[in-house]
């Protein structure tokens, strides 16, 4: 076998980085790669360096491991690229989050959609393109893995810019397993259909090894489990529990916080589906969720709150984590990344579910993956990987109620690529004014202040708005 470079991008990070490199190491047939680790903080870099130094001397791999700050020199002859950054980190994130809450838009995560989301895209898009730039020099074959959030708009503008690029999430893997096993399955031996946007794919499929259709269970189940809070008497609604509770980045299907499904259940009942993000998430998706504390109150069990745990990086807990993977067992977690490599590098044919260009089916000019959303969108629909890359299937159309709710956010997504390509300040303002929330909160000056205020505070991340 070769030994194929592997570049992660945003190597700094505290746990991510050093699970990705565990989850290629796990495969016999990488552990011979040569993995670069690449950030801006040099610090942060050698601390991720050193605990997989550790890794590879520990399991007595062949692996090369280098580090650097240089990205040109990371990034000359990659095979792969797997980018993993939050541009700009905590101090950029802060104003994502407390400047919309100081006009009454509150995002418990604010990394997909919504004035948050768009700026952080607006800032990882300023980074990608030089990126882009890069690779279309050093290393023009490579197959850029994106886990940066947005995940739509920044993989929607990298393939803009002519880069081979999947987008990847975990949310198909963690809600398919919640679903299943609630419903009283066992995970493997069950089927099912998905496609969407990410954060918003819809499960549209649901088989047991029969062949028969379980869906109705699932919905039985949901729906049982997580009564509408303003039906009834309206004792539903009423708050239990308003305290934050941290957790850690990876979410367990047994977890009552983070997979409280009052908010996807709710959806579920009037559009007839289940989608892929959590009820946090999801909720910062629609307009219907956080018109008020009231209503978040009665939705959201306990607050779950991402910049708050983003902030905690290094509590005993995660230590604790980055202790057990740094000493434990090479084995390979539910995220695509590794697995993705591996099967471009043997020929192994898997589906992972990824983010592409919704007219990015091989061989099939004009067609397109989910046919009743736009051409140009970027959609989260199950891929074929092997030595051929990464081949989207047709997924076909989704439900017309399930593709109006994507449109919605599809809008904000396209804008935002505009803006963040061109530097086109008006753009950015129309996409925050077409976000679903923000519309439902704000009146059009309302969200022209805000968005100025942003500007004015993120101005040094954005310098495709000089």
């Amino acid at each position: 076998m070769r030994s194929p470079r592997i570049v992660i991008v945003g190597a700094g990070g505290y746990v991510f980085p050093l699970r990705l490199c565990i989850d290629i190491l796990s495969f016999p047939e990488l552990q011979a790669a040569n993995l670069v680790l690449f950030d801006i903080n040099a610090a942060n870099l050698r601390r991720t360096y050193e605990r997989v130094q550790h890794v590879v001397a520990n399991h007595r791999l062949p692996a090369c491991v280098e580090m650097t700050t240089s990205r040109r020199k990371a990034l000359r002859k990659a095979d792969y690229v797997i980018v993993a950054f939050q541009v700009g980190g905590i101090e950029a994130y802060r104003c994502d989050v407390e400047i919309p809450r100081r006009y009454g838009l509150d995002q418990c995560v604010g990394d997909t959609l919504g004035p948050g989301g768009v700026f952080r895209g607006l800032r990882s898009v300023a980074a990608l393109k030089a990126i882009a730039q890069d690779m279309h020099d050093l290393c023009p074959d490579a197959l850029l893995i994106q886990y940066a959030n947005p995940m739509a708009i920044n993989c929607w503008a990298t393939s803009e810019m002519g880069i081979k690029t999947v987008g990847l999430c975990h949310s198909v893997q963690g809600t398919s397993a919640m679903l299943i096993k609630r419903a009283g399955y066992r995970y493997e031996d069950v089927s099912f259909k998905c496609g969407g946007i990410n954060h918003q794919a819809w499960f549209t499929r649901f088989t047991d090894k029969d062949g028969n259709d379980i869906y109705p269970k699932i919905r039985e189940t949901m729906l049982r489990q997580n009564p509408s809070p303003f039906e009834g008497d309206g004792r539903n609604g009423r708050r239990r529990n308003g305290k934050f509770v941290q957790t850690g980045a990876e979410h367990h299907v047994d977890d009552d916080v983070y997979y409280y499904e009052r908010v996807r259940t709710e959806i579920m009942r009037t559009f007839g589906y289940f989608h892929t993000e959590s009820s946090h998430h999801g909720s910062e998706y629609t307009p219907w969720f956080r018109k008020n504390p009231q209503t978040i109150e009665a939705y959201i069990k306990t607050r779950w709150d991402y910049f708050l745990i983003s902030s905690g990086r290094e509590t005993p807990e995660q230590q604790r984590r980055l202790e057990e993977m740094t000493h434990g067992p090479l084995q390979c977690s539910e995220e695509y990344g590794a697995l993705i490599i591996h099967s471009m590098e043997t020929d192994q044919k898997r589906v992972i579910y990824g983010n592409v260009p919704n007219d990015g089916l091989p061989g099939s000019k004009g067609a397109l993956s989910i046919s009743n959303l736009p051409a140009n969108a970027c959609v989260e629909v199950a891929c074929l990987v092997d030595r051929n890359g990464i081949q989207p299937t047709l997924h076909g159309p989704l439900p017309p109620q399930c593709a109006a709710i994507n449109r919605t956010n599809i809008n904000v997504q396209e804008l935002a690529v505009i803006g963040a390509l061109t530097g086109d300040r008006d753009a950015v303002h129309q996409a925050i004014a077409l976000d679903p929330l923000t519309g439902a909160l704000m009146t059009l000056p309302q969200i022209r202040a805000m968005v100025n205020e942003m500007f004015e505070a993120e101005q040094r991340w954005l310098p495709q708005f000089k």
